[in-house]
């Protein structure tokens, strides 16, 4: 593994960020999921974050020791639907192709624990596609377990 840093993302990371986000739907998304409309939705997630550095969500980026971008992580507070307990989010993870394998997701999810921690949250939780196995195959050796399995029939 190569020596990773992670910092908080500014503005001035949104071209990076942005240029990332076209990974999320390289699965294969579900036939009822539009992968434009995906996209335009964290694009505009993302952009009013990283223009709002106050609000409650935080973006995490992964940089080689040359200042490479290597990935992100976006996380926000959610709240559970049963005990109403806020827990923290991870939003998105995403790594560069060129930096996989090499434990970058690894370190953006120990960033992302330790945000949580220090925000006083007990849970961390994200949502997966069912069709992304690579990425659900990592979060079980991580330790996350399943939940609520939401089912979709297109009408």
């Amino acid at each position: 593994m190569q020596n990773i840093h992670i910092r908080l993302a500014t503005i001035r990371d949104l071209d990076f960020i942005l240029s990332m986000l076209p990974r999320l739907s390289e699965f294969g998304p579900p036939a009822w999921r539009d992968a434009n409309s995906m996209l335009l939705t964290d694009t505009n997630i993302i952009k009013a974050k990283l223009n709002d550095s106050a609000g409650e969500s935080v973006i995490y980026l992964a940089e080689s020791n040359e200042n490479i971008p290597l990935g992100f992580v976006h996380l926000q507070p959610g709240n559970d639907y049963y005990y109403k307990e806020p827990h923290a989010h991870i939003s998105d993870l995403i790594v560069s192709a060129s930096a996989g394998g090499q434990g970058v997701g690894l370190r953006l999810i120990d960033q992302a624990e330790t945000w949580a921690r220090q925000n006083g949250y007990r849970w961390l939780t994200l949502s997966v596609f069912a069709q992304n196995t690579r990425a659900r195959e990592l979060y079980s050796r991580l330790g996350f377990g399943e939940d609520i399995m939401k089912y979709v029939k297109q009408l």
